[in-house]
């Protein structure tokens, strides 16, 4: 017994994930690289922008209720993923432990409808970079600064990971150090030690504030809150690369709580606070409406000089870093599915420098098809965009399910609750809260369409495609190879084993 927890330490903390063809996928992220890459993608657009218009749709208290709420749902997850990353950190994350734990077919389905999201997650992030660029430079074409950009994007993830987790960190610190003097300079405006008025509370009482609409305006912005928390997720996928992840992925995890509460309730607090909701600025959500961010706004009020530009370029860095962690999660979701017999099998093949080119390379030739289908034929585009709008909020419930089983799994094989090196608090509540909090989210999106005299039934398909898509991955695998869930007692926790 000895011998084989002194083997599994020794494997777990190797510098590498063997391949089939001897080259190797380097464990090279520290701790401050899974830090950031944790906090980077808990911070985006979705942040700068979309918070505007949730407080102008549900109120300052509303907002505040549905982010709070979804944040929980985030933290129960993340410690999930935590729990089975710590474990058996693999860069097949989610859809390698739903294989071992629930289906290979749900496995399967999770790990092709993750990567087409993050492919598609590219074309749109190069897009709004043209966009933002347009700002400063509005005569250059668009296409050549999505075309810098891509490239940009692929250079950084083709030269090492290393290279990925710098990139990433960097982009991370200026979204991190921004939202903290946003805050800082939020809080002296509310008391009029900035500014030259103090606002106090005054603006969560006006009309019907704090929360306008009641509950169904709090569930309506239930999709905006959780799809600014999408990209949380990306620490799993990093742990099979991270130097010590026994060590790294439950540090990064154990801050998700106090970067939910920091970077988006009290930052959304400030806004409501210095910003009426009823004011018509609060309805700039879009890259194009940098002028009218919140945090505009915000700077904007206190006199800080070149408010926009700052903005502009705060945005464009979180563009880039979310297409940077997209085409970096896509690409190794594609190699470990190659590697466990999910993908075509030349896409497993790794260079010297521990990158899955072929993996790599056919991600950023999906990620710029999609992108030029904007330019073409906008229709094929805009169903391209939300056939990939659920996929986040699907990979949410496969780990809900695969940490649910992994646990009793784990249990009914009389494994030693000790050698978990990281525990997820609050189970089984933690995964069956998050699980219901996604089905809401899920099928209340768009919940408007049933509530007209007739059914829009264009509304529900544009909004709901990417259910279909998934259930045909899970269903046409499972047809195909006769997969069964698989017992708990025959569940594998051997991070080297193959389906």
């Amino acid at each position: 017994m000895e011998a084989l927890k002194s083997y599994k330490h020794d494997e777990n903390n190797q510098k590498y994930q063997n391949n089939e063809d001897g080259k190797e996928i380097k464990r090279h992220l520290k701790a401050r690289h899974m830090t950031m890459i944790a906090i980077g993608g808990s911070i985006g657009t979705g942040l700068f922008l979309a918070t505007g218009a949730s407080i102008q749709t549900a109120g300052p208290g509303g907002a505040l209720i549905a982010y709070g709420a979804i944040g929980i749902m985030v933290y129960f997850l993340m410690t999930s993923l935590g729990e089975m990353a710590t474990f058996m950190p693999i860069s097949g994350s989610f859809s390698t432990y739903a294989s071992r734990f629930v289906d290979p077919a749900l496995g399967f389905a999770l790990g092709w409808n993750y990567w087409f999201n993050w492919a598609i997650t590219l074309a749109v992030e190069i897009a709004a970079s043209a966009i933002i660029m347009k700002f400063w430079l509005p005569n250059v074409p668009s296409i050549v600064w999505s075309a810098l950009f891509l490239g940009l994007i692929f250079l950084l993830n083709a030269l090492s990971v290393k290279s990925y987790g710098e990139s990433e960190y960097w982009f991370s610190l200026i979204k991190v150090v921004t939202i903290i003097v946003f805050i800082g300079v939020g809080l002296l405006t509310i008391f009029g030690i900035l500014g030259g008025q103090f606002i106090g509370f005054k603006n969560f009482t006006i009309g019907d504030a704090p929360v306008h609409g009641g509950l169904l305006s709090i569930l309506s912005i239930f999709f905006i809150a959780g799809f600014s928390f999408q990209g949380t997720e990306l620490v799993g996928i990093a742990a099979g690369e991270s130097e010590e992840p026994e060590k790294n992925v439950p540090k990064a995890i154990r801050q998700v709580f106090w970067r939910i509460l920091l970077f988006y309730i009290v930052a959304i607090a400030v806004i409501g606070l210095i910003i009426p909701f009823t004011s018509p600025n609060l309805l700039g959500r879009d890259v194009d409406g940098i002028a009218v961010s919140p945090f505009t706004l915000v700077f904007n009020k206190v006199g800080i000089a070149f408010a926009a530009s700052v903005m502009n370029a705060v945005i464009l860095t979180s563009v880039l870093s979310a297409g940077n962690s997209g085409l970096y999660a896509s690409t190794r979701m594609l190699w470990y599915m190659a590697k466990d017999g999910q993908a075509p099998k030349f896409l497993q093949k790794v260079n010297n420098r521990g990158i899955p080119m072929n993996a790599l390379v056919l991600t950023t030739i999906f990620g710029g098809l999609a992108f030029l289908t904007s330019i073409f034929g906008d229709q094929v585009y805009t169903w391209l965009l939300n056939a990939s709008g659920l996929t986040g909020f699907i990979a949410w419930l496969g780990i809900a399910v695969s940490h649910y089983r992994f646990r009793k799994a784990y249990i009914a094989q009389d494994r030693d609750m000790k050698e978990l090196k990281f525990k997820a608090k609050w189970f089984p509540l933690g995964p069956i809260l998050a699980f219901a909090m996604c089905i809401i989210v899920i099928f209340g999106q768009n919940y408007q369409a049933f509530l007209t005299n007739e059914i829009d039934w264009y509304g529900v398909a544009v909004s709901y495609i990417g259910l279909p898509i998934f259930l045909a991955f899970w269903i046409g695998y499972k047809f195909v190879h006769k997969t069964k869930v698989v017992p708990l007692k025959e569940c594998s926790f051997d991070e080297m084993s193959s389906n």
